[in-house]
């Protein structure tokens, strides 16, 4: 059996990457998510750990959190990973990325560091496409951060097929993979459950827009 740690964002990427493991025959095993420095929001995202943890509820699966600056990143993701590996039985690490060749050089670096193969299940991938198979899939996502070509009235809008031909009109890519925006998936099918969220307030940090989230009680 192909066990797997999944890098986990808390996005649209990451999940449907996860997904296709599944769908290739992958047994997932365990999520990773990467803190900032102060250990109240993820790195990337912005999403703090109830959320996260929530989703990871709803997958049926732990959760691995640790805390790093941009600085130590690539040190403390290979010392993770490497407890991660003493932890669990894994053979494999699930990255999310599309076609940005520097990402995928780095995963399979840190990768190989613990002993794991990389898979890249949505590499090469047209990127416009796989926002539309997410959508069909049934991954229900929505921005929560965005740079200020798209602005802070796009913080908490679902990713739909209506929003993403307005992206177009925009010139904004479709996928958001040069960093145009970031989400946080709520539902999918493999979810046991959807996560309530709202959007408490919006914030600026170094020109980027921020939605501060907060868990709804069913």
């Amino acid at each position: 059996m192909k066990h797997f740690l999944c890098s986990w964002s808390g996005g649209k990427d990451s999940c449907f990457a996860f997904y296709k493991a599944l769908q290739l025959g992958y047994k997932p095993t365990v999520l990773l998510n990467v803190m900032n420095e102060f250990g109240d929001r993820s790195r990337s995202h912005g999403i703090t750990k109830p959320i996260l943890e929530a989703q990871a509820n709803a997958l049926s699966l732990p959760i691995h959190f640790f805390s790093s600056t941009w600085k130590d990143y690539e040190e403390n993701y290979i010392k993770n990973l490497n407890l991660l590996v003493e932890s669990y039985e894994l053979s494999h690490a699930v990255f999310g990325d599309i076609d940005i060749e520097s990402h995928r050089a780095w995963e399979e670096k840190v990768s190989k560091s613990a002993n794991l193969k990389a898979v890249l299940p949505l590499w090469q991938g047209d990127r416009k496409q796989l926002v539309l198979d997410m959508i069909d899939t049934g991954l229900e996502a929505i921005i929560v951060s965005c740079n200020q070509d798209l602005g802070a009235e796009f913080l908490g809008r679902t990713i739909d097929a209506s929003i993403i031909e307005t992206f177009e009109s925009m010139g904004v890519d479709a996928c958001g993979e040069n960093g145009e925006y970031h989400t946080l998936v709520v539902n999918a099918p493999f979810f046991k459950n959807r996560i309530h969220v709202e959007v408490i307030k919006k914030s600026v940090s170094s020109n980027y827009n921020f939605a501060e989230l907060g868990l709804v009680d069913d």
